[in-house]
């Protein structure tokens, strides 16, 4: 019987594979006795809800923040609709209606905008540089009096290149603008994130070795005063009556777990990235790649290439049996379309469709260089 052989998984920033660290805490709130967080009178309940405080400290502490401040959701998709969607009630009280963003965003930023503009809202995007970055003083000046919200994410999920959020948050500071931030790639990831003014963070687990369906809005707390949010989901009013719903203490305590051990691990796993990154980028140098972005500020763990002449779809499917790979945004990926991050950054329909995104982490010591290259050198020949 024949042994099958799995790909090399590398994909990254789609989904990181769960750290087995993680699997062993989770296992036992999914196999111990019935807890409901909610559910104080009796100790099975109490030692839930100990669990998840425990848990929501971890979260907190991986940007300096307190534990009053992290509201669990299912990811950060949720995180980023309660945190946009959630403050078109004080933008209509306030006469506040005005808001700001770039055309990279993910969908889960793009998609809650576009449905603020229906009700009348508006939009205005900070045009996208070649390098894959928006201006932070662009996106300053275009701020006025009735700017509600500022939402820039802090690194692209295709590009890895990151935003000057720093720039951002300390001019909105002392305004009436709340700052969302989207740091479902870099939380956990980049620790300069704990130095960034903002108003409200979407993150989530999936990406630093935790489980899906779990992630946390964070929002800050003001001169006494949080940000304004009318809650999406009603119910039992957990989650300081901004997120109500039974606690998945699994999944959140497998999260603090994730967020505890890449507080630790951070800057080894920044270092190998960084060393598996220049080693790839040699070895396939003369291939004649271009590589979509600045460089100089993408993350270690990413990088997106374009490869003249060559069909992304085709590459990926010669490639599917040896190294799993892609070419965008995991949300996306039922749709056979040019990206819109790419677009936005000025290449054309056919140059985005030659590009792929290659993504890994810890476990990874070495991208297998020669297999790209010969495949791509196949595709090149017409085999």
């Amino acid at each position: 019987m024949h042994r099958k052989i799995c790909p090399l998984y590398l994909d990254y920033n789609a989904t990181t594979p769960i750290d087995q660290r993680v699997v062993l805490v989770m296992k036992v709130w999914h196999c111990g006795p019935p807890a409901n967080a909610g559910s104080r009178t009796h100790r099975y309940g109490q030692s839930a809800n100990d669990a998840v405080e425990k848990a929501r400290a971890k979260v907190a502490k991986v940007v300096g923040m307190s534990s009053d401040e992290v509201i669990f959701t299912s990811g950060a998709t949720e995180s980023s609709n309660l945190a946009i969607i959630g403050l078109a009630a004080h933008g209509e009280a306030t006469g506040r209606k005005h808001i700001i963003s770039s055309r990279i965003e993910h969908k889960a930023v793009l998609e809650p905008l576009k449905f603020l503009a229906s009700l009348g809202f508006e939009i205005e995007f900070s045009p996208v540089k070649a390098g894959g970055f928006v201006d932070p003083n662009d996106v300053i000046s275009r701020c006025r009096d009735d700017t509600l919200l500022v939402s820039i994410m802090h690194a692209n999920n295709e590009t890895g290149i990151l935003q000057d959020v720093f720039e951002i948050g300390r001019a909105l500071l002392n305004t009436q603008t709340f700052f969302h931030i989207d740091a479902a790639q870099t939380f956990g990831k980049e620790a300069e994130l704990a130095e960034v003014d903002f108003d409200m963070l979407s993150v989530t687990g999936h990406k630093i070795y935790g489980p899906q369906g779990i992630g946390a809005l964070l929002i800050r707390t003001r001169k006494g005063h949080r940000v304004p949010i009318t809650p999406m989901i009603l119910g039992g009013g957990q989650e300081r009556g901004l997120r109500s719903g039974t606690l998945a203490v699994p999944l959140i305590v497998g999260f603090g777990e994730a967020c505890q051990i890449a507080v630790k691990e951070m800057a080894k796993r920044k270092a190998i990235a960084s060393r598996v990154r220049l080693d790839f980028l040699s070895a396939i140098n003369g291939l004649g790649c271009e590589i979509n972005g600045d460089s100089e500020r993408s993350q270690s763990h990413v990088v997106n290439l374009r490869i003249p002449g060559i069909d992304s779809e085709a590459l990926m499917l010669v490639l599917r049996d040896s190294i799993a790979i892609s070419n965008g945004s995991a949300c996306s990926s039922e749709t056979y379309s040019p990206s819109h991050v790419l677009l936005a950054m000025g290449l054309s329909d056919d140059e985005a469709m030659q590009s792929v995104r290659i993504s890994w982490g810890p476990g990874i010591e070495k991208i297998p260089a020669e297999i790209i290259v010969s495949v791509v050198e196949s595709l090149q020949s017409g085999f």
